[in-house]
């Protein structure tokens, strides 16, 4: 029997009678159930509640859900939308995908084939709820390092090699695979992405070559895969160290004979497809341990692109981070902001571990949670204050009053605050101040303090906010 399912289902579409009864079924099998009859409606409930997937109709009057799709991509990111539809197509299928669609399914639809696509919908939210991706579409910065990138994305553009982006997880890898992708004589064709850490094999297997009808239970019909979706595009395969050694066999024989089966099939299948692959693990090592096959690493291997961490291009942190001032201010709706010298100093003196991503959240917090329209110094040290990963810039001392004697070193009592009390009290009242600048709108406050909207939802039930 398979296991219940956990989550929060949006579900939109403007036939009552269908969301009643696939309200009924989605809810059967465990799942937490809203409902919307337009798009407009499912915008503003997103806002409001903790949503997992986004479950919608393709035809509906107002906004189509291919429309929905485009809004919900641009303002929450880490939710993935589904589509139904009675007239549903291969090319329906690949313009969906363009548009960032986690799935599709067709009415009339089968109750497993429904619960199977949630199911995979719902994995890849958990994959990448706390995997923000970057917001621009073109690199920013003069770094000699980076020019280097892109110079080479520039050469190996006009070529069909497979590209292998390597790097730490923030440095731009998916932005860089997009900018190869439209750069390269494929640009017209679809740019599709997978990203392998979020699913485990057997769903993996089933989205990367999709399926036949009858192929496992839930296949209720015929299911073209990411493979057949990017025909004549581009592949983006994020988080390649972290397939399985039976996909790694399926895979290199993809890459070696471009040609697959679906699973359940006996047809093979030829596929004329640009592939790219990233990952910020050490494949070398991997090799040398027997955890990723060493012919199928070559095989991806053929033009290596290295995406340096920000720390080693300090050079970049100012454009960076006016871009992203910019960029978030319009965003906001907020009137431009400056940087003071200080400010900008105490930017570049942080190691930002998790790269441009970490960097553009802290702006975007920056924008929000500051009465602008000048940032000092002042304004950039209480950010980092709350902000895990980075350090708190040293505050002046005080002079000390000669007449102040200075507490004992085993000194108890209520002023005494322990270490654990004042993180706590810091984490209360960041949650606090970004509840107060989104409006009390959650998502838009999950952003701000860089989480994932679930972390956010935990985060205000431990403190009590709820």
């Amino acid at each position: 029997m398979a296991e219940p399912l956990k989550g929060n289902v949006l579900l939109v579409d403007d036939d009552p009678a269908v969301a009643k009864v696939l309200g009924a079924l989605l809810a059967q099998a465990g799942l937490t159930v809203h409902t919307a009859k337009n798009g407009a409606e499912a915008l503003t409930l997103l806002g409001q509640k903790p949503i997992d997937v986004v479950l919608s109709d393709v035809r509906m009057p107002g906004m189509s859900g291919l429309e929905l799709l485009s809004e919900v991509t641009r303002l929450f990111p880490e939710v993935p939308i589904v589509l139904m539809t009675a007239h549903g197509t291969v090319p329906m299928a690949v313009e969906a995908m363009k548009a960032g669609a986690a799935d599709f399914v067709l009415k009339p639809f089968d109750r497993e084939e429904i619960l199977f696509t949630v199911r995979k919908a719902l994995l890849r939210a958990q994959g990448e709820a706390e995997r923000p991706t970057l917001k621009t579409s073109t690199f920013v910065g003069d770094s000699t390092a980076m020019g280097q990138v892109e110079a080479l994305l520039t050469r190996a553009a006009s070529g069909t090699a497979t590209v292998l982006l390597r790097g730490e997880s923030g440095t731009g890898k998916e932005l860089a695979a997009k900018a190869l992708h439209d750069a390269s004589p494929r640009h017209a064709g679809p740019f599709v992405k997978l990203h392998c850490a979020a699913l485990p094999e057997t769903l993996l297997e089933s989205e990367l070559f999709g399926y036949e009808k009858g192929a496992f239970t839930g296949a209720a019909t015929r299911k073209p895969g990411r493979v057949e979706l990017a025909g004549g595009g581009t592949l983006f395969l994020d988080e390649i160290g972290d397939i399985t050694p039976h996909v790694q066999v399926k895979l290199l024989r993809l890459l070696q004979e471009r040609e697959f089966e679906r699973l359940g099939g006996t047809q093979t299948l030829k596929v004329d497809v640009r592939f790219v692959a990233a990952t910020h693990r050490p494949l070398e090592e991997m090799v040398k341990k027997g955890e990723f096959r060493e012919d199928l690493f070559y095989r991806l291997n053929v033009v290596p692109v290295w995406l340096p961490p920000l720390r080693a291009r300090p050079e970049d942190i100012e454009p960076l981070a006016r871009h992203f001032l910019e960029v978030h201010a319009k965003a906001n709706g907020r009137q431009p902001f400056t940087l003071t010298p200080d400010a900008l100093q105490a930017l570049r003196s942080q190691p930002w571990p998790g790269n441009v991503r970490q960097l553009q959240n802290f702006m975007e917090r920056l924008v929000v949670l500051s009465d602008g329209p000048t940032l000092t110094g002042e304004d950039v040290a209480r950010e980092l204050a709350r902000q895990p990963g980075l350090m708190p810039l040293p505050a002046p001392s005080a002079p000390s009053s000669p007449l102040a004697p200075a507490a004992p070193a085993g000194a108890t009592g209520s002023e005494s605050k322990t270490l654990d009390s004042q993180r706590r009290e810091t984490e209360r009242q960041a949650l606090l101040d970004a509840l107060k600048r989104a409006g009390d709108n959650r998502t838009l406050a999950a952003r701000l303090l860089g989480i994932s909207r679930r972390t956010l939802y935990n985060k205000l039930e431990e403190h009590g906010l709820v």
